[in-house]
């Protein structure tokens, strides 16, 4: 039954279109039909508010994000290096120009790929980097349902080039690529792709590119007095406000360099930071200690410039605080293993920055904004056992 209600399950329905590439209705039933029901209410509010097309079909539904700047994090975290991405697009032209069931052999993707790879080198297949690039791109293709395994096993071949597997397509594999406003070979960058998308959404450009970073991105930093974006956002908080907490699981928070939409609850289908990973821990406790150092102080912007050295030393004396209650990964790694890992996933949650002359890190306001600790009878029962084992 279809409703004209933007009510809690429409709210939910909103935060897993954004988070999900789809929803298949073969492999999640219930929440295909919830979102049919609600269809309307939620198209309305993604063409209005982002300017996205929301597409229901009869065997998937799928919300075509678009963002306004590419990020790292945005990427298919299971590739390692561009030669996955350029054989991920020759797999999706072979699977584009077969039938729906059609079954094939490994063999022949394999052909297909190594004919169409605009690469500088050419593909060898007895070469082992190559075959673990392929067995990323098949196993993706299997994760995002666009090929689906007959017989045998993929992991195989990373071993043996002769090794075969047989698969068949899915109906969802000519649905993967977006519709572009021109044909693909009209544009000369990645850059030119995004900004014509605003061709078509002149009238309310600010308004949608607003809704965009703050739906899509872990927060809209300010990047400078003129930024037009985050005046926008500072001019219109309230109606913002109010707009995103009665259509979505989420509140605006808006400070003097930062911008962003938190949970109330911690809901398990989305991707809130902190997440139950271990290097958490880490950024939680330094983030803290961080707060406590008048040696670093944020500047105009928010932002704290910090050397790898001096980054190294306080994940050091942060460990000596807290690492009895880290991981054990944590406990016995490295300074350096730890910072490394630190960084990425500060990197990725853009709280940090790496300038790329001097190399140093930036810590931005959001990394500001966490914090974590033990309660004080945990730090001093480790100190008890510490002093009943010297």
């Amino acid at each position: 039954m279809e409703t004209n209600q933007f009510d809690e399950k429409a709210e939910k329905a909103l935060g897993l279109l954004l988070e999900k590439f789809w929803v298949l209705r073969l492999h999640e039933p219930e929440l295909y039909q919830m979102i049919r029901e609600r269809e309307k209410v939620l198209k309305r509010y993604v063409d209005d508010k982002l300017g996205f097309e929301l597409i229901v079909h009869q065997h998937f539904i799928k919300l075509e994000k678009i963002p306004v700047e590419a990020k790292s994090w945005m990427g298919i975290q299971d590739f390692q290096e561009p030669r996955d991405y350029a054989m991920f697009c020759c797999a999706l032209a072979f699977t584009e120009n077969r039938s729906v069931d059609e079954q094939f052999l490994l063999s022949d993707i394999c052909e297909e790929i190594k004919d169409l790879y605009p690469g500088e080198f050419p593909l060898d297949w007895t070469n082992y980097n190559h075959r673990r690039s392929l067995v990323r791109v098949i196993k993706v293709l299997e994760k995002l349902s666009i090929l689906k395994s007959v017989e045998g096993e993929i992991d195989h071949f990373t071993m043996n080039q002769e090794q075969e597997v047989l698969y068949e397509t899915t109906v969802y594999a000519r649905y993967f690529m977006r519709s572009y406003p021109k044909d693909l070979f009209e544009y000369d960058t990645a850059e030119a792709i995004l900004a014509s998308e605003w061709e078509r959404h002149e009238a309310d450009e600010r308004r949608k590119r607003v809704y965009r970073k703050l739906f899509l991105s872990p927060v809209v930093h300010r990047e400078g007095e003129d930024d037009a974006d985050f005046a926008y956002i500072r001019n219109f908080r309230n109606r913002l406000r109010e707009d995103i907490e009665a259509h979505s699981q989420f509140r605006l928070e808006v400070f003097k360099s930062a911008a962003l939409l938190v949970a109330e609850e911690k809901k398990q289908e989305l991707t809130l930071f902190p997440d139950q990973k271990a290097i958490m821990d880490v950024a939680l406790h330094i983030a803290s200690f961080l707060r406590r150092q008048d040696s670093y102080q944020p500047d105009e912007l928010g932002t704290i410039r910090i050397s790898r050295i001096a980054l190294e030393e306080i994940v050091a004396n942060v460990r000596e605080i807290y690492g009895k209650g880290w991981s054990k990964h944590y406990r016995e790694a490295s300074i350096s293993t730890i910072t490394n890992e630190l960084v990425d996933l500060l990197f990725d949650w853009e709280m940090l920055e790496i300038e790329p002359v001097t190399h140093a890190y930036v810590i931005k306001p959001l990394f500001g904004r966490a914090t974590g600790h033990y309660p004080k009878d945990f730090l001093d029962s480790e100190d008890e056992a510490h002093e009943q084992k010297s």
